[in-house]
């Protein structure tokens, strides 16, 4: 007698709240896609991913079936800026004066550690405080671009962090080391790296004893960690590019025409249409890398209330993440069939 065992995938990222209409179509067999109705557009496409690289991979690190979702964004978010350099050039400051000029363009990444908050700290806002049993798992998961230990604890940034800034339409600011730096270059994440360096090593230590904060101790660690930052500031393929901080006002003025800001304000967000309701009711086809979407539709043969396109050939990213890049557009249901050029 022969006994048919079914084995219940692991199931990661976020699920998409439950809703009474959805439809689903299977993508070049590695993600399916999954359209919820009854809800805006903004939270109506979701991909289950099945047999993507990230999938994979967490395949043979469970030894077990494993699906993940990832949640699809409408329209592509400006690259992210990651800052490096060494401790007392000047990062924090030449940061906090672009998101003062620019506080609806620029949204700083909140990073998690394992240490106790100190008195004056938030959760949420100064770090995501968390268990260390918790990050390691996310760490194996893949869920971080970047971590560290330092001093007993783990720091780190998540892909999260990164989309959660994304999603309310600003440019995510990574301020990291250069071990940090290293593991965003080798992630999937497109970003641009600068790096802020000082005149001279002299000047540097000059400043980091000016600000009378540290011991002596301090200060000498600090210094044989930003050397050893400085010799590696050139290493092919790291940075894109180097500034140096000889004059504050200066080199915050070369950071905004690296950033495209010098001639005024500049959307870094691509404009993207107010959310439409997706109909409960809808049918859909798919097209290439188009799929058509007949919203209002109880039978094939009856004519849609509305008509879109959701175009997937931009799309990039995907779980642990967002999956963004897509494209999403009306058309005419009054008109006789769909032109050719739309579905092309």
């Amino acid at each position: 007698m022969y006994y048919l065992y079914r084995v219940i995938p692991v199931v990661l990222g976020t699920k998409p709240k439950p809703s009474k209409g959805h439809s689903a179509i299977v993508l070049d067999e590695d993600r399916i896609l999954v359209i919820k109705g009854n809800t805006t557009s903004d939270d109506s496409f979701w991909f289950l991913e099945v047999n993507t690289a990230f999938v994979r991979e967490q395949k043979m690190r469970m030894a077990t079936e494993v699906v993940a979702w990832s949640k699809g964004v409408i329209g592509e978010a400006a690259k992210p800026i990651v800052i490096s350099g060494p401790s007392g050039v000047g990062k924090g400051t030449l940061i906090s004066k672009l998101m003062e000029e620019f506080p609806s363009m620029f949204g700083f990444s909140v990073s998690h550690t394992t240490r106790a908050p100190r008195s004056n700290e938030q959760n949420g806002i100064h770090y995501h405080f968390t268990e260390r049993s918790v990050m390691e798992k996310d760490i194996e998961a893949g869920k971080f671009l970047e971590y560290a230990a330092v001093h007993g604890n783990l720091y780190g940034t998540s892909i999260e962090a990164v989309d959660v800034v994304a999603d309310k339409g600003k440019r995510c600011i990574l301020d990291i080391d250069v071990q940090g730096a290293r593991s965003v270059r080798a992630s999937s994440l497109e970003a641009i790296f600068i790096f802020i360096c000082p005149p001279s090593f002299e000047e540097l230590e000059k400043r980091l004893r000016a600000r009378g904060t540290e011991s002596e101790e301090q200060i000498q660690k600090r210094l044989r960690n930003a050397k050893a930052e400085l010799e590696q500031r050139n290493s092919p393929g790291l940075f894109d590019h180097i500034l140096v901080n000889d004059d504050l006002d200066t080199c915050y003025d070369k950071l905004k025409k690296l950033l495209g800001l010098a001639d005024g304000v500049k959307s870094t967000q691509e404009s993207v249409l107010e959310p439409v309701q997706m109909s409960l009711d809808h049918m859909v086809s798919k097209t290439g890398h188009k799929i058509l979407i007949n919203c209002g539709v109880r039978e094939p043969e009856k004519p849609a209330e509305n008509m879109f396109v959701l175009d997937l050939a931009s799309m990039k990213g995907g779980a642990p993440g967002r999956t963004r890049g897509l494209r999403f557009f009306t058309i005419d249901p009054t008109s006789n069939g769909v032109d050719a050029e739309v579905l092309s």
